[in-house]
């Protein structure tokens, strides 16, 4: 199994002859692989998600998963007789997540080939060779963090939300102020830093630069007097999204210079997207300085190059090969969304956040 590719975020198992010895259809006698449970539970806490692309009857094989206790492994499962490359389409909708961070695992060579054929980028593995997985370097992530160890269930937790948002009755607007969200944004401590590298290593359409760094690098940004390195959690009546979001400012004497600001995929239906950059506009605006900000465009971050432009950002330099500097006169700022409660929590500071014309937002409050 090649070892080169990006970290794997999802593996899509087959069944037969797969999760187990036999053909379902043919004989509800089959049995668990062995060790199968195991891998499951121990790619579970590493926070590496798992579904289903399999062609059975769907109601025969969610029943035999649950009467092997493993069924709530398993996000999504397709589990049907069409294309399994429709399967992995599905999937890859409905976690938001990249093709090129996903496993499928089958028995049969003509199922990985047919894969293969629409979605290259997908990590095929014989079924022969499922016990290997654990040890892979793709599927061993360097940190397994709090919000790793959770994302399964945080998956969930969304998948409430949205099944609820289905069923609401009513205004986009009203819906969220119903999920009573609370945003807060806090100065980087040393036990985020995992979450946060985490974040530079998997955030891909809401990544301003796309840029990466590790532990120590961003433990270094964290100590220095010249930057100010911020990260974002997003919590509702249905738990916690987990920390979100992270954003690097360089201080000079002129300008705040925001050389990353990344947001995680998974709240981009939440309509928060730009709470971490008006917190940002309007610190710098109090500070009395201009804001500055780097920009890399890519295939897939154009949804964080209308975020700017819509926060009135001006391109003052272009290289023509995608990378951009922007800058922002901070003379409009967009205000907090009225259905977020915004907490800031700050170091070595008890002064609540004000706009700069003294009033302070109703929705923002400082620890």
């Amino acid at each position: 199994m090649s070892s080169k590719g990006k970290e794997i975020k999802c593996v899509v198992w087959d069944l037969d002859h797969t999760i187990w010895d036999g053909v379902l259809l043919e004989s509800e006698n089959v049995s668990l692989k062995e060790g199968i449970v195991e891998i499951l539970e121990l790619l579970d806490s590493r926070g590496i998600l798992q579904s289903i692309a399999s062609k059975n009857n769907y109601d025969d094989a969610m029943r035999k998963l649950q009467e092997f206790g493993i069924d709530h492994h398993f996000l999504y499962p397709q589990i049907h007789w069409n294309a399994k490359s429709q399967s992995i389409a599905t999937i890859r909708e409905k976690l938001n997540i990249g093709i090129d961070t996903f496993v499928f695992v089958d028995d049969q060579s003509f199922e990985r080939d047919e894969v293969a054929s629409v979605y290259s980028e997908v990590f095929c593995v014989d079924a022969l060779e499922y016990a290997e997985l654990p040890a892979h370097p793709r599927l061993t992530p360097k940190f397994i963090t709090e919000d790793s160890k959770r994302r399964r269930l945080m998956y969930l937790e969304d998948m409430q939300r949205n099944q609820e948002e289905e069923e609401y009755q009513g205004p986009k607007e009203q819906f969220l102020a119903s999920l009573q969200m609370s945003f807060t944004i806090s100065d980087c401590e040393e036990e985020d830093l995992k979450r946060a590298e985490e974040l530079t290593q998997r955030t891909n359409q809401l990544n301003s630069t796309g840029r990466t760094f590790d532990f120590d690098e961003l433990n270094a940004f964290r100590h220095s007097d010249r930057h100010r390195l911020l990260v974002c959690e997003l919590t509702d009546r249905y738990g916690s999204y987990g920390k979100i979001g992270l954003a690097l400012i360089e201080l000079t004497e002129t300008h705040w210079h925001l050389q990353l600001m990344l947001m995680s995929c998974r709240v981009m239906s939440r309509g928060v997207g730009t709470v971490l950059m008006s917190h940002i506009m309007q610190q710098a605006k109090q500070d009395g300085k201009k804001l500055l900000a780097d920009f890399k465009q890519t295939d897939r971050n154009r949804m964080m190059y209308v975020t700017y432009r819509f926060a009135n950002f001006k391109e003052i330099e272009n290289d023509g090969q995608g990378n951009i500097l922007f800058e922002n006169d901070l003379s409009t700022i967009q205000p907090f969304p009225p259905y977020i409660e915004v907490n800031v929590r700050e170091q070595n500071t008890s002064a609540k956040e004000r706009y700069t014309d003294g009033t302070q937002p109703k929705n923002s409050f400082v620890y």
